[in-house]
């Protein structure tokens, strides 16, 4: 089996596919699904270096996010409603790689309208950044979002998710050509270049003055954010991209009577897993009927192409989600997904 295989602590960089890796053995939970398509995320570039909190022993494949099918020769647990052959989305350590043993109640059905590569980013961008605007910060109708690192991949989830929600959304990223994914992908309302020393009053003067009502921030620019904040406004903290952790003007969050929130979506399995099927049915709903729409990077890389992708993203010239292809599938079957 093909598979990036980390046997110590390496930048990414340093890593080679290799071609015998040991096959997935599953547990009792575990269905093996043939990986179609990938997804890259920026703590897979952590996680080979030993710098992201979960470890693995070694060895083990890199790579967590995945969508593809269900492997002919699958176990099929007691309860499981999934069946060989079934195209499903999901996540699991060692995603990088032919297969993938995955427990069936960390899959979902992948939509019918949806293929491989756009379902292999769904499963942790899409319901970190749902719960951030509708279950957090209680986003409503009419009220205005700044969103940071829009153009990214969780950025750019919460651009269409905002706007579903009824939001006027300022999309911030740093270059034009991300602005303008913001706006032809996102439908985002306004944007703003955050290297224009000057976009904290362009947001004040898109909300007359006031600021915005919710700040999201997966980046690290919340101290930045709060000087264009409105009195109450809440933000979002979804992660920290730019690599630091920040340290907040605490005394602007008293004057200005601010909320800060965060969201750590992988938690809910342990701390509120009834919120996990909420959070899940709603999004289902929104892909199946169209009203989002996952949006991948203009490049997708093959397999052997997967570390020359997360270097990539590294250096934040990816937008959206960025997509390794592990299979290349010419006819996708799309029968209707399994109810769940």
């Amino acid at each position: 089996m093909r598979a990036y295989v980390v046997t110590e602590w390496v930048h990414p960089s340093k890593l080679t596919l290799v071609h015998d890796a040991p096959e997935p053995v599953p547990s009792p939970e575990d269905v093996v699904v043939d990986i179609h398509s990938a997804a890259l995320n920026f703590f897979d570039i952590l996680q080979s270096q030993g710098k992201y909190q979960v470890k693995p022993p070694f060895p083990f494949i890199l790579g967590a996010e995945f969508a593809g099918k269900i492997a002919s020769n699958s176990p099929i647990p007691e309860g499981c409603p999934f069946r060989a052959g079934d195209r499903v989305f999901g996540s699991a350590q060692g995603s990088f790689a032919d297969q993938v043993a995955v427990k069936w109640r960390s899959i979902n059905p992948l939509p019918a309208n949806l293929t491989f590569d756009q379902g292999a980013g769904l499963y942790l961008t899409w319901p970190t950044s749902y719960e951030a605007l509708a279950g957090r910060a209680d986003l409503k109708p009419g009220e205005s979002i700044l969103i940071n690192a829009a153009a990214g991949g969780v950025g750019i989830a919460a651009v269409q998710l905002a706007k579903v929600l009824g939001a006027k959304v300022i999309a911030a990223a740093g270059s034009q050509s991300k602005l303008d994914i913001c706006k032809h992908y996102g439908g985002a309302d306004y944007t703003v270049n955050y290297t224009d020393p000057d976009w904290q009053k362009r947001v004040l003067q898109l909300t007359s003055g006031k600021g915005v009502d919710v700040v999201y921030d997966p980046v690290g620019r919340v101290a930045d954010s709060l000087k264009c904040i409105a009195f109450k406004g809440r933000v979002l903290v979804i992660g920290f991209a730019a690599g630091t952790i920040e340290r907040l003007p605490m005394n602007l969050v008293l004057l200005k009577n601010i909320t800060i929130m965060g969201l750590h979506w992988g938690l809910y399995t342990y701390k509120e897993p009834s919120r996990i099927p909420v959070v899940w049915n709603a999004l289902l709903g929104l892909f199946s009927s169209g009203q989002i729409k996952p949006v991948i990077y203009s490049k997708v890389y093959r397999l052997e192409e997967a570390m020359v992708g997360l270097n990539a993203l590294e250096r934040r010239e990816t937008w959206g989600k960025a997509i390794v292809r592990v299979r290349d599938d010419i006819h996708e079957d799309h029968r209707p997904a399994v109810k769940l």
